[in-house]
């Protein structure tokens, strides 16, 4: 394997690098894509890798991950990792290009790393809470709504007559209530429940 360890063709490179961005800015650490599976099972390819970037920085530290095909590469300093970036990046290791990018950790704004609580949505309304917020009032029940004129309609609709409430028409049949008869002697002829008989107890035994 052929790797080239002249980077004096990059300080041009990286004087541009360092004008469009403050190296406070810049991370320490780069994100390498595409690594070659021989880089994760062979230790002499592994070597050739990390050559790679251990001849910029010898403090350089890896993390592989073999299933994603990535390995994050820490430096010592920012502008190791940004030359080590463009130095490699694009390269071909056993036989295939890879990528070299920043990684750079997401940083939360605000100061508080919990979650917040929720609002409150909770309507009280007639019932109580066991801890009534501040300025709560119970609210009055209203009156029940009573239809009197229903009530009266039933209570003179006679029983064991017929009451038609809507009469037919061409597209409807009509609506005819027949009120039940009069539940006074209900259930005489029906058949008596045969009575159980319960079994005798047999008596003592005799020796």
């Amino acid at each position: 394997m052929d790797f080239s360890d002249d980077i004096d063709e990059l300080c041009e490179d990286m004087d541009s690098v360092m004008d469009m961005s403050d190296l406070d800015d810049l991370p320490t650490a780069i994100i390498v894509t595409n690594v070659p599976q021989s880089v994760f099972s062979d230790a002499d390819e592994q070597a050739a890798f990390e050559k790679l970037f251990l001849d910029l920085d010898g403090e350089a530290t890896f993390v592989y991950l073999k299933n994603f095909k990535r390995a994050r590469i820490q430096f010592s300093s920012a502008d190791t990792a940004g030359i080590a970036r463009i130095k490699n990046d694009g390269i071909f290791v056993s036989g295939q290009p890879i990528r070299c990018y920043f990684f750079q950790l997401r940083t939360v704004a605000d100061d508080n790393h919990h979650l917040q609580l929720p609002q409150r949505t909770k309507m009280f309304l007639i019932s109580p809470p066991s801890s009534p917020p501040v300025g709560w009032e119970p609210r009055p029940e209203a009156e029940p709504v009573v239809n009197y004129d229903l009530l009266s309609a039933i209570a003179n609709l006679s029983p064991g007559e017929s009451h038609e409430l809507h009469p037919s028409t061409i597209d409807a049949p009509a609506i005819v209530v027949h009120m039940c008869e009069d539940p006074v002697g209900f259930g005489t002829n029906l058949t008596p429940k045969p009575k159980i008989v319960q079994t005798r107890r047999p008596g003592p035994s005799s020796s």
